[in-house]
């Protein structure tokens, strides 16, 4: 009986981490950045974890001859996202394609990925008030909430090719493989 009741007791605790996370509050979905960045970041994290499955041989995958390859594309997700949470968060944005010049091997283009996600992150946990305030996109002047949402738009188109890119070469991309 002692020995049933320690078990129990271990287990219990064990399962204390996993029973905060179920309890954890369910974002605001009143507040538009909070939908903005709920999209954004279930699309970060598919692009993050494709970037990982894809070796490094196929990085230079290219279905044909006028679109970029798997890595390049990765390379084009990285600098955009630096180009659109840039406006969102009011500083100078950088050329857009300043990651995809430079960044050529699979570690390199993870690794710019990642920074992009850390510096969106920041651009993705202002407040309501600050994203109704000015940003200029390319040009022309709308709302910091609308750069994050073109950010988690154009991450969202960029993961549909490489979705593509992945069943070419007969992977299973992550929004598909079983949770």
């Amino acid at each position: 009986m002692v020995m049933l009741t320690r078990s129990l007791l271990i287990l219990s605790v064990a399962a204390l981490p996993a029973l905060a996370q179920a309890n954890a509050p369910a974002p605001d979905f009143t507040s538009p950045v909070t939908v903005a960045r709920v999209q954004w970041k279930q699309t970060v994290d598919y692009l993050v974890q494709a970037a990982n499955d894809v070796p490094e041989a196929t990085y230079s995958f290219r279905p044909t001859p006028e679109v970029r390859t798997f890595g390049e594309l990765i390379g084009h997700v990285a600098g955009s996202q630096y180009v659109f949470c840039a406006a969102a968060l009011g500083e100078k944005q950088p050329e857009e394609d300043a990651v995809e010049k430079t960044a050529k091997t699979k570690a390199a283009l993870i690794d710019a990925l990642r920074k992009s996600n850390d510096y969106c992150d920041r651009a993705y946990k202002q407040t309501d008030k600050a994203s109704s305030g000015a940003a200029d996109l390319f040009g022309n002047k709308r709302t910091r909430l609308f750069a994050l949402m073109e950010n988690a738009m154009h991450d969202n188109e960029h993961y549909g090719n490489i979705v593509t890119y992945m069943r070419m070469n007969k992977m299973v991309p992550p929004s598909s493989k079983p949770r």
